[in-house]
């Protein structure tokens, strides 16, 4: 008998001593029966609450066992691998899930795997909620701090400079014509309609200096709701310094909004360059010697674009959450600052008044509204109507029960229509309804619904989320072939805080954290997707400033779109002018699905300030949870 562990080895030897082997025709080469697979655990960088459900993941062709390990070097927990829950891709033909959950005493911990596969985690805590998530709502409004616009700019990490203050004096145009197979080309020269107009300041939305009033608008109305609920002085100074800018671009006298400063699209054949087509720190707009036919003309005298030329019907979109926002804004100055609120509280409902809700169209976004293409406006006007009602009950407005009917009315034709989403800017039902519930508690004669059916609807996009997630080897509801990954995670994992806070029904809890998860690092690329945050994240963001500041100056905070369809990343070319900047992560990559960490991956590598109010929320939600 002691003489069989040697046959197996000799076995074993003469195996991996044979250069390889012939199968059905095709030469593969031999591998060792005693080597393990080399595999790659994804955690949430973060870390995970104490009592939570906590899930790993690892990407390998084998099975094995985990232990996990605290600082100290000890192990406090042993498991193996159960079941593949699919494949990834040729390279990582199974995921293995790691339940983690009964570790609970906080500190900090990594996973090593052993048996047939071998690999380690990153780092990762275990701690409450408060303490792990609460902090990365301060990160995340450091992002909005980066964002600033005009002359109130923070030099923060990228040392930042006043910027565009020849918006002061800005140009009003009629809307730009566009066609093409994208619908993005100018097929018209820019046609002035009016002005100046004082439209500095602000954020800028993403990568470049473009300024939406949609998505402002749609980062205040979180941005609002994270403040009212837990007031902290460097928030609340963006919060007015977005709803400062958001009352230049209402004209209450013409009853105009105006929906965006600067064109990121430029013409050739009209001769002149947008936004997009030039790679340049945004102060270095300010000192051009330009004139009229000059083709950096509008890149420093930026034009604007009104929403309802001439303060005709406003796309309800718009309407809907440009009134929430200011309404926010009068629900967390309600106390603090009367007469502020009350300025915010009348501009929320002449917006609202405005809204153009029969025969509506195409909706009112961006120019060209291929950016942003939102078709969605019920919602928005549930969560104007909302909000202005939540407001009044602040004020001691008489006029609160008339807006709660107007949002039960808005909720209830959302409910009706066949399209819908999650919480993203495309879609603020989830917000809107967990709002509207607490007031629809409280008698209100000629409501449309009640409580029980927007809890039923916030419980649908859940039951969707679970359903998708189901499907997925990282258990992430949301497609990684499709743009708004991250984003539509957050909103998942908000929409999960808000349907608990609303019910006290905690049965979605580990869908929520697994979406936080993934955005955190529990994905194949094992990226966090919010910079600065994490152990892995990008370093090589599709930003001009931040590129431009130099990669060891972190746009600490941003989120960024996370993967997207393999599709989106052809022909993608560095812009002339900027700092080549690439992590490899290809290796993780699917035939359909990429992410890649590179200055030229605008797909995957863009923040927006969309992006990253969704996480502020989730993370306020989850951090208070």
């Amino acid at each position: 008998m002691s003489g069989a562990p040697m046959m197996v080895s000799s076995w074993s030897r003469t195996v991996a001593a044979v250069s390889a082997l012939v199968l059905g025709g095709l030469t593969v080469p031999a591998v060792s029966a005693a080597a393990a697979v080399q595999g790659e655990v994804r955690v949430d960088q973060v870390g995970y609450g104490i009592t939570e459900t906590k899930h790993a993941y690892l990407l390998s062709s084998a099975p094995g066992s985990f232990s996990v390990i605290d600082e100290r070097g000890r192990t406090v927990h042993r498991g193996r691998t159960g079941q593949s829950l699919g494949a990834w891709n040729a390279k990582y033909p199974a995921v293995y899930q790691l339940d983690l959950s009964k570790v609970w005493l906080p500190g900090k911990y990594r996973i090593e795997v052993t048996g047939e596969t071998k690999a380690t985690s990153p780092t990762f805590r275990v701690d409450t909620k408060d303490r792990l998530f609460t902090p990365l709502v301060r990160a995340t409004n450091e992002f909005f701090q980066a964002q600033r616009d005009g002359d109130d700019i923070i030099p923060g990490r990228l040392d930042r400079k006043p910027s565009h203050l020849a918006d002061k004096q800005a140009t009003v145009y009629e809307w730009p014509a566009f066609g093409g197979e994208f619908g993005d080309e100018i097929t018209e020269p820019l046609k002035p309609a009016g002005g100046p107009i004082d439209v500095e300041g602000g954020w800028v939305d993403a990568g470049d200096f473009v300024k939406f009033t949609s998505n402002t608008a749609y980062s205040l109305a979180e941005l609002g709701y994270v403040l009212r609920e837990d007031y902290d002085r460097a928030l609340a100074a963006e919060v007015k310094l977005g709803l400062d800018w958001l009352d230049k671009m209402w004209d209450e006298k013409s009853k105009t909004l105006y929906a965006q400063v600067g064109i990121g699209t430029g013409s050739d054949k009209f001769g002149f360059l947008g936004d997009h087509d030039v790679w340049r720190n945004p102060h270095d707009d300010d000192p051009l010697d330009v004139k009229p036919g000059d083709p950096k003309y509008f890149v420093k005298h930026r034009p604007v674009f009104p929403a309802n030329p001439g303060g005709s019907a406003l796309s309800p979109n718009l309407a809907g959450r440009v009134a929430a926002a200011f309404a926010l804004g009068a629900q967390v100055e309600a106390k603090r600052n009367p007469s502020l609120a009350k300025k915010y509280f009348a501009e929320a409902a002449s917006v609202f008044a405005q809204a153009k809700t029969e025969n509506v169209g195409e909706l009112v976004t961006a120019f060209p509204h291929a950016y942003y293409p939102e078709s969605s406006w019920r919602d928005d006007m549930e969560l104007g109507a909302t909000q202005l009602a939540l407001a009044a009950k602040a004020l001691r407005d008489p006029r609160s029960a008339e807006w709660t009917r107007q949002a039960a009315h808005w909720a209830n034709a959302y409910i009706d229509v066949e399209e819908k989403s999650t919480l993203n800017l495309y879609d603020t039902s989830a917000l809107a309804h967990a709002e509207l519930a607490k007031l629809l508690r409280h008698d209100v004669p000629g409501a449309a619904l009640g409580p029980k059916e927007l809890i039923g609807d916030l419980r649908r996009q859940l039951d969707e989320g679970v359903a998708s997630a189901a499907q997925s080897p990282f258990r992430t509801a949301v497609s990684v072939k499709e743009f708004d990954a991250a984003s539509k995670s957050f909103g998942f994992a908000a929409t999960e805080r808000l349907y608990a806070d609303l019910t006290g029904d905690r049965r979605y809890a580990a869908f929520g954290s697994q979406q936080r998860n993934f955005t955190l690092g529990a994905n194949a690329w094992g990226i966090s997707l919010v910079v600065g945050v994490g152990t892995t994240y990008p370093r090589c963001p599709h930003h001009q400033a931040a590129n431009l500041a130099g990669e060891e100056k972190l746009l600490y905070g941003a989120v960024v779109n996370g993967p997207n369809g393999a599709e989106n990343f052809e022909h993608m070319e560095l812009p002339p002018g900027s700092k080549d900047c690439k992590k490899p992560f290809d290796a993780f990559d699917t035939p359909e699905s990429r992410y890649a960490d590179d200055l030229a991956s605008w797909p995957s590598n863009e923040p927006a300030i969309d992006f990253t109010s969704t996480a502020m929320l989730a993370f306020a939600l989850t951090g208070r949870s």
